[in-house]
C-alpha cells in the first residue's frame, strides 16, 4: 500500500472522529438542565399545639314558653326580643273561669268540713254512750267509719282547692329562665291550649350568658386525645376543663376564651365524629345561638416540633407527601404525618428531620427519582430555636 493511500485513510478516520465528537457535543447541548426548585430546611421550634375546628354556638338553655292551662290570651307584658328575668310576667290568660273554680272548691271544702265536724261530734257522743253500755258496738263502729269518711272528704276537698289555686296561678305565664325572648307567636284574644307537650307555643327564651359552643372531632382525633390522656401528656376534657379559644367570621384574633365542659359518651355512627361542648362567658351578649366560629382546642403541652409551609405538602389519595432533595440532588417522595397549623406553618409529626431539604417552591417541577437544581431559601414563619 502506497503512502498516498495511507494518508487518505487516516484523513477519513480523523474526519469521522471529529464528526462523532461534534455530534455528541451537540446532543449534550440539546439536553435541558435539571429544573430549578426552591428548598429549605424545616423550622424546629418549641410550641404548644392547638387543634382547630369549626363549631356553632348553642344556648345553654332553650325553652318554648307554653301556658299550663287553656283559655283566651288576655294580655302580653314584655317587648319582643328583650332580655327577661326568671319569674318575670310574660302573658296573662283570662282567669275568670279559674277564679270561679277556686271559689267553688272553697265552698265544697267548707261543706265537707261541716260534715266532718258533725261526724266528730256524733263519734264523741257515741264514745260516752258506749262507756255506759248505752250504745251497741256496731253503732259505735258505724259512727267511727262516718267520721273517718268525713275526714277523708275534707282532705280531698283541700286537694281540689289546691289544684284549682294552681290552675289560677298558671293563668300568669312567667319566664322560666333568664335570657332573651323571641317574638310573640300568638296575638291577644286568641284561644290557646295548655298543659300538654303539644300546647300552643307563645314565645321562646334562650339563655345567653354563659353560652355553649358545639364542636365535632373525627374518630382519629378523638383516639389521639385518648392516647395522650393515657400517656399522661394531655388530660382528658372529661376530667379537666381544657382551654378553648374561638374567633368569629369577622375576627382574625382569638378574642373569646372558654373551656371544655362536655364530651359525649359515644361516637356518632352516621358521621363518625365525637361531639363535645365548650362554655364561654358572654357578658356583652355578642355571641348568639346559631353563630359559626373557628375554634382552637388545646392539643398538647410544649414540645419541639418540625414545621414546614403548608404548600410543600402534596396529597396522594389518603397519604400526605413532601418532596425532599436527597443525595445527588435527586427528588425523594417522603410520606409524612401532619399536625395542626402553628403561626402559618404546618406541624409535621413524623417523616421529616431538621436536616432534610424540603421543596417549598417549584414543587410541580419536582418528580421522584429525577434530579433538580436546588436553590436554598428561608422559610417565612416563626424563628427557629
Amino acid at each position: 500500500m502506497t503512502s498516498c493511500s495511507l494518508s487518505r485513510q487516516f484523513t477519513s478516520l480523523l474526519v469521522v472522529c471529529l464528526l462523532g465528537v461534534t455530534t455528541g457535543a451537540a446532543q449534550a447541548a440539546d439536553e435541558p438542565p435539571p429544573p430549578s426548585v426552591s428548598v429549605s430546611r424545616p423550622v424546629v421550634k418549641s410550641i404548644t399545639e392547638w387543634d382547630e375546628f369549626t363549631g356553632r354556638f348553642v344556648a345553654k338553655h332553650h325553652v318554648n314558653v307554653r301556658a299550663r292551662v287553656s283559655g283566651y290570651l288576655e294580655s302580653v307584658h314584655f317587648e319582643e326580643g328583650q332580655n327577661v328575668e326568671k319569674g318575670q310576667l310574660l302573658f296573662v290568660v283570662d282567669n275568670r273561669p279559674f277564679t270561679a273554680e277556686v271559689e267553688q272548691a272553697r265552698a265544697e271544702l267548707k261543706g265537707v268540713q261541716t260534715q266532718a265536724k258533725a261526724a266528730q261530734i256524733e263519734y264523741e257522743r257515741g264514745q260516752r254512750l258506749a262507756s255506759s253500755k248505752a250504745m251497741s258496738r256496731e253503732t259505735m263502729e258505724e259512727r267511727l267509719a262516718t267520721r273517718d269518711a268525713a275526714d277523708a272528704g275534707v282532705a280531698g276537698a283541700r286537694a281540689s282547692l289546691r289544684n284549682a289555686e294552681l290552675d289560677l296561678s298558671f293563668t300568669e305565664v312567667r319566664a322560666p329562665i333568664s335570657g332573651r325572648s323571641s317574638d310573640i307567636r300568638v296575638d291577644v284574644g286568641n284561644l290557646i291550649s295548655g298543659g300538654t307537650a303539644t300546647s300552643t307555643v307563645l314565645t321562646t327564651v334562650v339563655s345567653l350568658d354563659p353560652i355553649e359552643l358545639e364542636i365535632e372531632a373525627s374518630e382519629a382525633e378523638f383516639l389521639r386525645y385518648s392516647r395522650l390522656s393515657q400517656a399522661g401528656t394531655r388530660p382528658s376534657s372529661r376530667d379537666q376543663a381544657n382551654p378553648v379559644d374561638a374567633r368569629l367570621l369577622d375576627e382574625t384574633d382569638w378574642l373569646h376564651h372558654g373551656e371544655m365542659t362536655f364530651v359525649d359518651n359515644a361516637i356518632d355512627v352516621d358521621s363518625g365524629t365525637m361531639r363535645g361542648r365548650a362554655t364561654f362567658p358572654n357578658p356583652d351578649r355578642l355571641l348568639l345561638p346559631g353563630m359559626f366560629a373557628r375554634v382552637r382546642l388545646f392539643g398538647a403541652d410544649a414540645h419541639s416540633a418540625v414545621l414546614i409551609p403548608d404548600q410543600a405538602v402534596v396529597a396522594d389519595q389518603a397519604s400526605k407527601l413532601v418532596m425532599v432533595v436527597g443525595s445527588g440532588n435527586v427528588i425523594e417522595a417522603r410520606k409524612v404525618v401532619l399536625g395542626p397549623l402553628f403561626e402559618g406553618l404546618r406541624v409535621v409529626r413524623s417523616g421529616l428531620t431538621a436536616e432534610d431539604r424540603v421543596v417549598v417552591n417549584g414543587i410541580q417541577r419536582a418528580r421522584p427519582g429525577k434530579p433538580v437544581t436546588p436553590r436554598e431559601v428561608s422559610i417565612a414563619g416563626p424563628a427557629a430555636d
